[in-house]
């Protein structure tokens, strides 16, 4: 079956050093089979921190081939990171953040149709109690592709590479130069 062997692709994947994925239950009722993951930036001392950047990744498998999804494979997908405040006034960061989702599906090689989300930038201002924490911002990414073939992993490394992306972290392409990191966030 063409999902169990995706499946078993993706479980043999390896994980960027400075990301943490576990597999998750995947949500039921959205297809016939269904598969989850979950992804947490891994912070200054090492260890996994969501408030650095965060995300989840679903794949959905569906032999009758729904027509909205064009196939039988659909991804449906989170990626979440702070951003400077001022980074998150900027009137494009929201479409900063959807070309970073298809620069990511086109640099991993991923086929994919139908591509479709939502970028959504939060500001926040902290009183009270939590008047300490000042202004923050933060960029969310939700979006849904389907993939062009039973070839999952360049699907999985493109998302994990924007949730790094997201969050300031450089690129894994070799070549790349980081200029500058905007990573903000707690410091471990």
């Amino acid at each position: 079956m063409p999902f169990r062997t995706a499946v078993e692709a993706i479980r043999a994947l390896e994980s960027r050093d400075d990301l943490v994925v576990t597999e998750i239950p995947a949500p039921q009722g959205l297809a016939p089979h269904a598969f989850a993951l979950a992804a947490d930036v891994v912070g200054v001392r090492g260890v996994a921190d969501p408030e650095l950047g965060t995300g989840r990744f679903i794949v959905l498998y569906d032999d009758e081939e729904p027509e909205p999804w064009g196939g039988t494979w659909r991804v449906v997908s989170f990626a979440q990171a702070p951003l400077e405040t001022e980074i998150g006034l900027d009137p494009f960061v929201a479409d900063v953040a959807w070309s970073w989702l298809i620069d990511s599906l086109d640099a991993s090689g991923a086929a994919y149709s139908s591509a479709s989300g939502t970028a959504t930038k939060i500001l926040s201002s902290g009183y009270g109690e939590l008047a300490p924490q000042g202004d923050g911002a933060l960029l969310e990414l939700r979006a849904s592709w389907s993939p062009g073939d039973d070839g999952l992993a360049p699907h999985v490394a493109a998302w994990a590479d924007l949730i790094c992306t997201l969050a300031g972290l450089p690129p894994t392409s070799e070549g790349v130069t980081l200029l500058a990191s905007r990573r903000v966030g707690r410091d471990q």
